[in-house]
């Protein structure tokens, strides 16, 4: 079921009085002025970079305030942004340059602890009462939440607008409309999750599906299954025969995965094989590789490294990664 689908299932069941309108379309650069111009408030729950910035852009051009959540790992932040007309910053004035991608680690890669993100997502939920019910302090302030700190919550006081800042600031140093903006590139480029979310435009021909690629296998056909998770998570399960190379490492030195035969176990329909992997760059007999993980996001990453570096032959993620797997595959298939 679909993340919206299912949240508004779940506000139904605890208030049936409430009137929820499921929107199950991406938010991207082109529509998020028409899906959002009809609210007073907009809330922040996403998890990747681009989609802050494009919420908070949007918020500024219609004039909304924007409750923004975080969490990851043991720690979250709670910040509104853009409560009115020289009333506090927006995302934007406190954070003008977004990190580089290999640094903003997503909670698929670093995972959180489930009750921080409740605590968060309470308050942040009660600064949405306070602000429609005119009971907030108008106070321009972060609130950070540390699970095991002691105390475990401090405030910290915001700057105010940045005059320079290209999305509230003045008008003469503002860089376009949101509709120009590509917001992925500005956080530094193709990130998969970012894909999955609408934000780029996906390539044909770039992904696999679950079911097709237990179809290749069960054909009989040899193929090159990389398995790009951590070995503590290759551990934990894996489809017999995949190659463990961590993301970082293949990232690092994409070409030589794909310079030289790789002696580590392949997969066939048959079963597992020792013989040595194919060259991925040969121009003869190159093996058809098909990158796997957990959630089919570093997949992707993986993919684009191995091509970026020359790989030939065909070279496909699996959609969904493992948990793909499990759910239109192998219902055995450990998920975690």
């Amino acid at each position: 079921m679909h993340k919206a689908l299912s949240a508004a299932e779940a506000i139904k069941h605890i208030n049936s009085r409430v009137q929820v309108t499921a929107i199950t379309a991406a938010l991207t650069a082109s529509n998020a002025l028409s899906l959002l111009s009809d609210y007073d408030l907009i809330l922040d729950c996403t998890d990747n970079l681009p989609t802050r910035y494009l919420l908070s852009d949007t918020a500024v051009r219609l004039g909304r305030p924007l409750i923004s959540g975080a969490a990851q790992q043991f720690d979250g932040q709670l910040c509104t942004y853009n409560r009115g007309p020289g009333e506090g910053p927006c995302f934007r004035c406190l954070f003008p340059k977004p990190p580089a991608p290999e640094l903003a680690g997503s909670c698929e890669e670093l995972g959180v602890l489930g009750a921080v993100t409740g605590v968060i997502g309470n308050l942040q939920a009660l600064e949405a009462i306070k602000i429609i019910t005119g009971l907030h302090d108008r106070k321009s302030t972060m609130l950070i939440y540390s699970a095991l700190s002691t105390p475990p919550f401090r405030t910290i006081r915001l700057r105010s607008r940045r005059p320079t800042c290209p999305a509230c600031g003045n008008e003469r140093e503002k860089v376009g409309t949101i509709e120009e903006m590509d917001y992925a590139m500005f956080c530094g480029g193709e990130r998969p999750d970012w894909v999955s979310r609408g934000l780029i435009q996906d390539r044909s021909g770039s992904r696999i599906r679950a079911k097709e690629l237990k179809n290749i296998l069960d054909s009989g056909k040899k193929v090159r299954i990389v398995d790009v998770r951590q070995p503590t998570e290759f551990g934990i399960c894996h489809l017999p025969g995949s190659t463990n190379i961590p993301i970082k490492e293949l990232v690092a030195n994409p070409s030589l995965h794909i310079g030289q035969p790789d002696s580590r176990t392949t997969l066939n329909g048959d079963g597992l094989s020792d013989e040595p992997s194919e060259d991925l760059s040969s121009e003869t007999t190159p093996m058809e590789t098909y990158v796997i993980c957990r959630l089919g996001n570093d997949s992707r990453i993986a993919v684009d490294a191995l091509r970026s570096a020359g790989a030939t032959g065909m070279v496909k993620d699996l959609v969904g990664g493992l948990r793909a797997w499990a759910m239109e595959v192998d219902e055995t298939f450990p998920v975690y």
